[in-house]
């Protein structure tokens, strides 16, 4: 079993910078893809960004590349969502995911079998 929890969340203002973490306890996250998911209210969770177990791949969803940079730490246990350039509408509850699963479209929600309880980021304009 592996918890989640995430942190870093809070109040920006448009063009400014927040970094999230997620710390893994339970399990080592060595073996674990990671990515974050983001849900606005009255909107479906989406896809954010997602690394490899390695960390040599990471994936983004086009509203946020070129902003957003994932990285994990595994002798930590931790991965980090570095977000710059923040827009209202980034404004949304991020959630930290883990799947242990071989083979996994990183993009879908449906892959990730551990979620944290999230952390609220708000983008004031």
């Amino acid at each position: 079993q592996v918890q989640l929890v995430e942190s870093g969340g809070g109040l920006v203002q448009a063009g400014g910078s927040l970094r999230l973490s997620c710390a893994a306890s339970g399990r080592t996250l060595s073996s674990y893809a990671m990515a974050w998911f983001r849900q606005a209210p009255g909107k479906e969770r989406e896809f954010v960004a997602a690394i490899s177990w390695s960390g040599d791949n990471t994936y983004y969803a086009h509203s946020v590349k070129g902003r957003f940079a994932l990285s994990r730490d595994n002798a930590k246990n931790t991965v980090y969502l570095q977000m710059n350039s923040l827009r209202p509408e980034d404004t949304a509850h991020y959630y930290c995911a883990a799947s242990n699963r071989i083979r996994i479209s990183f993009g879908s929600r449906y892959e990730y079998n551990y979620w944290g309880q999230g952390t609220q980021v708000t983008v004031s304009s």
